[in-house]
């Protein structure tokens, strides 16, 4: 079995820049530059079969690459108890068109839809009962904002679980069209690579 989820994987410079950002939560486990990631649909459990027929429905979608940036932070909850900080994307509305394109390319191989809102973010921290207060973090970073960089591809990944967590394996690569990128962000795309 193959446990399978869709993503953009920031340059190495934003990856810098949140990581920086990573501080200020006791007992938080923060994320290694490996882990950061912006999921687009979680996939989950497929056979073999099935993870081939979802890499080419993948390769089937056709979306312009465009510029997006790191924008502020938040948290998910479960009853009241933070379980994780994130930093968010934006812009929100192409990056839920291109969710809703991995969405669609899913649904044709027989993957259910996601149930929960899209919220584009980037996992910072997974928190449990025995982290800090958050308060200082998200006074420190509420406004967050990082360079702009191009989302020009998405990845499929394969999940492993081993004894530091889970392991992020690039299965395959799929490009973004270059038509519409802004000329300006492109050429900052270039420089950050």
């Amino acid at each position: 079995m193959h446990r399978l989820f869709v993503a953009i994987r920031p340059p190495a410079p934003v990856r810098r820049f949140l990581l920086a950002a990573m501080e200020g939560v006791s007992g938080a486990r923060w994320q290694v530059d490996e882990q950061l990631h912006c999921t687009l649909k979680f996939i989950g459990e497929v056979d073999r079969h099935c993870a081939e027929d979802i890499a080419a429905a993948l390769g089937r979608i056709h979306f312009n690459a465009f510029a997006a940036r790191v924008a502020g932070t938040g948290s998910f909850d479960k009853r009241g108890m933070v379980h994780t900080l994130w930093a968010g994307l934006e812009p929100a509305a192409e990056l839920t068109r291109l969710h809703h394109k991995v969405e669609q390319a899913c649904r044709t191989v027989g993957i259910a839809p996601e149930t929960r809102a899209f919220v584009p973010h980037i996992t910072l921290a997974r928190l449990n009962r025995s982290s800090g207060p958050i308060h200082d973090f998200r006074t420190r970073h509420g406004g967050l904002s990082g360079p702009e960089f191009i989302v020009d591809s998405v990845i499929l990944y394969e999940s492993r679980m081993g004894r530091g967590g889970s392991r992020y394996d690039a299965t395959a690569r799929y490009p973004l069209d270059s038509g519409h990128a802004p000329q300006e962000a492109a050429r900052a795309a270039g420089r950050s690579a």
